[in-house]
């Protein structure tokens, strides 16, 4: 095997190319993958965009990805779980295993966390990658390399879920259908749900949340989400509303859209530091409001769900493009926002 893979860089925002790096050596505890398959996020357009999101600054050159799948092709000489040949989804974000979080069992909150794709930790858009063998997940034979790519941003969806103690007997909003949106929406089917909505602006984004088994949508933009749904199911109200879309309209109106003593699980990053809310009303309705950061320990729930009859994660995959188009996807990913969801990389152009 060439010690050099090809490897998209980021030099500077708004500037990918295609570069020969070093391929990675793993580390007593790792294992070094072939990637098969690895999405576009809507982080990797930011830092894309941007070359920062909040804290995170792209300092210097930066390979992005992190919602990948691959073959193990070595371990390291401390690897017990994994054996060269397995096909493995990847948890993307390290923590350090010591602080209290890590501790309690919430290592997605460690402050320590190295994740994938965030300066000054490279990602994945590459040929091979090493990563720390307990974060490292085999996929069932009958799981493609596709759904294992999209465990992670269907980890959001499954974390949220569990957040909003969700159960079969909920009527469920879900308001943005992007992909972590669309995604929730089969994250909900494991959880038991059939009475789920979708809110969203894009014609093409509601159509394919109908397709996904959606009792209804509607557009905020046509006037109150509450009002509309109330039309579509009858007066029923909403007992768990998950944000995903970051929207601060959306998210200032929340508030309005559930029952009283209803759940709010927020998702979306908003676009503004701050956002008016209407806590009068939250009091008085005595609603549960909670965020989600990431994911924690969902990874094997979620590869042992998907073999739930209702569930097609791979209609949220909209484009495939092999990793020397990386330019012409991450701007289709910017500007095709009205026909594009999810776009899969193919490092090896035959895996398409």
């Amino acid at each position: 095997m060439s010690k050099t893979m090809k490897a998209a860089v980021l030099n500077k925002p708004m500037e990918i190319e295609i570069q020969d790096v070093g391929i990675p050596v793993p580390k007593n505890n790792e294992a070094l993958l072939r990637v098969h398959c690895i999405g576009i996020c809507g982080s990797d357009v930011h830092f894309y965009e941007h070359g920062r999101i909040g804290r995170y600054v792209v300092e210097k050159p930066l390979i992005l990805g992190h919602e990948l799948s691959g073959e193990v092709i070595e371990i390291g000489e401390d690897v017990k779980n994994l054996k060269v040949g397995d096909r493995v989804a990847v948890e993307p974000g390290i923590p350090c295993g010591d602080c209290d979080y890590c501790r309690s069992g919430k290592y997605n909150l460690c402050p320590d966390v190295q994740f994938m794709a965030t300066p000054p930790v490279d990602g994945a858009w590459t040929e091979y990658v090493t990563v720390k063998s307990e974060f490292l997940y085999k996929l069932p034979e009958n799981v493609t390399y596709e759904q294992g790519a999209l465990i992670e941003p269907l980890s959001v969806g499954f974390h949220a879920m569990r957040r909003g103690k969700v159960g079969p007997g909920d009527t469920l909003l879900i308001t943005g259908l992007g992909p972590i949106g669309l995604l929730a929406i089969e994250a909900a089917k494991m959880f038991g749900v059939t009475e789920i909505y979708g809110s969203d602006v894009v014609e093409f984004r509601r159509e394919l949340a109908l397709q996904m088994g959606v009792k209804g949508v509607v557009d905020p933009s046509k006037g109150s989400v509450k009002d509309q749904i109330s039309e579509l199911n009858a007066g029923k109200e909403i007992d768990v509303l998950i944000e995903t879309s970051g929207n601060a309209r959306a998210v200032s109106e929340s508030i309005h859209s559930v029952k009283r003593g209803g759940r709010i699980v927020y998702v979306g990053m908003p676009t503004v530091d701050s956002i008016s809310m209407d806590m009068m009303s939250m009091v008085d309705a005595e609603l549960d409001m909670m965020g989600i950061f990431r994911y924690v320990n969902t990874y094997e729930d979620a590869i042992q769900s998907l073999g739930h009859p209702l569930v097609d994660l791979e209609k949220v995959i909209t484009d495939k493009y092999p990793l020397s188009e990386i330019n012409k996807a991450i701007d289709i990913a910017r500007n095709q926002k009205e026909t594009s969801i999810k776009i899969m990389i193919y490092p090896n152009p035959e895996d398409i």
